[in-house]
């Protein structure tokens, strides 16, 4: 007996001829799914933030310019005003903005201004989850700790701070070490930071690093979202270019 012509048979044939198209389809679908996911087509494109005009920034009572330096477009802000307490003072609102969690991506470079105190350390960073002057949290560097000959200032050259409540005198005095650490930085000089960002944790990279110089596993402001900010401390005068977020 010729089994194809069974009922059985046919049965299990049209089975798998209905069986085996779908396995295809659902096989094609998930390699689709991966290339657009290898591609990061599935995800937001990073956005390129514009630093060549000044009415896209909230400055405050800090004094900036656009210029070219070192050979790039940028923004030049300076903050050589009196000592401010409450570390708000020294933001840059770029307006427009909203972060949660992802990436932050930038050049920046920082150094004294000419008639600055000695103590005073070219402080430059991006502050983000910026709700307002008194609300945010901050990633920064001093440039000119990068190569002191004092191997605890070198210690000091990364900081992250949190307004309120977590100067970075405060981070520092309860938990030494944690919340700073070294790497190697020259003043005046274009530096890329990088800083990823995903509920309580946020790393910072600096230059072209693979693993982040700095690590905050308990980021001390409640997760919201907010604006990125600009952060040029006191006696500083610093340069943004290249400012990218990728949610």
């Amino acid at each position: 007996m010729d089994r194809r012509r069974s009922g059985k048979c046919t049965t299990a044939r049209l089975w798998s001829e209905w069986e085996i198209p779908t396995n295809l389809r659902h096989a094609r679908l998930i390699a689709v799914l991966a290339m657009c996911l290898s591609r990061g087509l599935l995800g937001q494109s990073a956005e390129q933030i514009h630093l060549d005009a000044i009415e896209n920034l909230e400055l405050g009572n800090l004094k900036a310019d656009i210029v070219t330096y070192l050979g790039r477009a940028c923004v030049r802000i300076e903050n050589t005003g009196a000592q401010d307490s409450g570390y708000g003072e020294g933001l840059t609102i770029v307006r427009g903005t909203s972060f949660r969690d992802g990436t932050i991506e930038v050049s920046l470079s920082g150094d004294t201004a000419p008639d600055a105190p000695p103590l005073l350390r070219g402080f430059v960073g991006i502050a983000f989850r910026v709700k307002d002057r008194s609300h945010f949290e901050l990633f920064y560097i001093r440039p000119k700790n990068g190569r002191s000959e004092d191997q605890l200032q070198r210690n000091h050259s990364t900081q992250y701070m949190s307004i309120p409540g977590f100067p970075w005198d405060k981070l520092r005095s309860e938990a030494s070490g944690k919340y700073e650490s070294y790497v190697d930085l020259l003043p005046g000089q274009w530096t890329k930071l990088k800083i990823q960002v995903k509920g309580k944790i946020a790393k910072l990279y600096v230059a072209e690093a693979e693993e982040p110089t700095l690590i905050v596993n308990d980021l001390k402001q409640p997760v919201s979202n907010g604006a990125i900010a600009l952060w040029v401390g006191q006696g500083t005068i610093a340069h943004f270019a290249n400012l990218r977020i990728t949610p």
